[in-house]
């Protein structure tokens, strides 16, 4: 179900009971805090039993309370400020057990993302990049790392790559310019999304690329922009991202393409060793 929580609750708030007025108020108030707690953390916090809080959900239309605890989360993501996600994280994480908490944490993120991606959505992508006259790849804020990483092997395999570097709004667009029908836009973002990257993918649409989208879930804005989506879940860990599933989907994606080149691949890393032996790009820790 993609809709606004609170405009839902809103719209039927003239159907609540006393008890269903009370749990919207609370949601309304404080989706922030609402968005993360069980159905008996929230009715204990409003007064009201968890059947109560389960039957509102069940009224709003969701198929019980996890799937509007999922709608709450997918609208919050992308409005909390890191200032919010530090308060929302002090309520989840047990500070004396951070190290487990946070790998389980990218461990569900990882067993979520593989139940749930689309198997012929992968393949597409793969498909449309290998077939590509250029890739052209962006990822902006925290997505940085994931564009640079995803960059820097697609380099290596094919000739025809292109990195675009967030310098100023004007130089993204002179980097992509040329695009056109037969090249492929590889767009990266996770909450809150890069408005930047969002208006590129934008550009390179209306210049009749294939785009792909590497995001989150079905309520991220590239859903209706990008021609593919791959998601990979990712999740607020106090003030930074979790893009430990997005990063391992990426690499799928590399080794997708290089199974591909399979004709080809060892020549090229035959090629490479080469240069990186001549030039001693690695420490020969045999010698």
């Amino acid at each position: 179900m993609e809709r606004d929580i609170l405009a839902q609750i809103n719209k039927d708030s003239h159907k609540f009971s006393k008890s269903q007025r009370k749990i919207s108020a609370y949601i309304s108030s404080n989706y922030d805090k609402a968005a993360f707690m069980t159905a008996g953390k929230l009715g204990e916090t409003v007064g009201v039993s968890e059947s109560t809080v389960v039957r509102f959900a069940t009224d709003l239309g969701y198929d019980g309370y996890p799937g509007m605890r999922r709608a709450m989360q997918d609208m919050v993501r992308n409005r909390l400020t890191a200032v919010q996600r530090i308060e929302v994280a002090r309520q989840q994480i047990d500070g004396g057990n951070l190290l487990d908490t946070v790998l389980s944490s990218d461990i569900e993120k990882l067993r979520g993302t593989l139940e749930e991606v689309n198997k012929e959505d992968f393949d597409r992508a793969v498909d449309k990049i290998v077939a590509a006259r250029t890739v052209y790849i962006v990822g902006m804020r925290s997505s940085t790392s994931l564009a640079n990483f995803m960059g820097f092997y697609l380099n290596l395999l094919l000739d025809n790559v292109r990195l675009l570097h967030d310098t100023s709004v004007s130089e993204v667009y002179e980097q992509v310019f040329r695009i056109r029908e037969d090249d492929v836009f590889i767009g990266i973002s996770y909450p809150r999304y890069s408005s930047r990257t969002i208006k590129a993918m934008q550009f390179a649409k209306s210049a009749g690329a294939t785009v792909i989208g590497i995001t989150d879930g079905p309520s991220s804005p590239f859903v209706g922009l990008a021609d593919v989506n791959l998601f990979a879940k990712s999740d607020m860990v106090s003030f930074l991202d979790s893009l430990v599933a997005p990063m391992s989907l990426i690499n799928a994606l590399i080794v997708a393409i290089g199974y591909r080149l399979s004709d080809s691949l060892s020549d090229i890393f035959d090629h490479l060793e080469g240069i990186w032996n001549q030039y001693d790009v690695y420490e020969k820790l045999g010698d």
